[in-house]
């Protein structure tokens, strides 16, 4: 069963390749959602997948970027299946 997570990553995560890291480990683990740059310097990701996909994404990113990420916020979310790919919003 699929589960979501809202999350918003803090830090030096903008100019450093986050997103396109992001849709890569994505893909690789079966996630769907998106992720995008904030204008205070941050970047969020809403994602769907089932728990030990959506716990390998998240864990591969903070192992990725753990010189660069201050703080991460993760919520978990109802699915909605509304989601067929990852890709990186503007």
């Amino acid at each position: 069963m699929d589960q979501r997570v809202h999350a918003i990553f803090t830090g030096t995560v903008q100019g450093v390749g986050f997103r396109y890291t992001a849709e890569r480990i994505a893909q690789a683990t079966g996630v769907r959602g998106w992720v995008k740059n904030l204008r205070n310097g941050g970047v969020e990701i809403v994602a769907e997948a089932p728990q030990e996909a959506l716990s390998q994404f998240l864990d591969q990113l903070k192992d990725r970027f753990a010189g660069y990420i201050k703080s991460v916020d993760v919520a978990g979310e109802p699915a909605t299946g509304e989601f067929r790919d990852f890709s990186i919003t503007y």
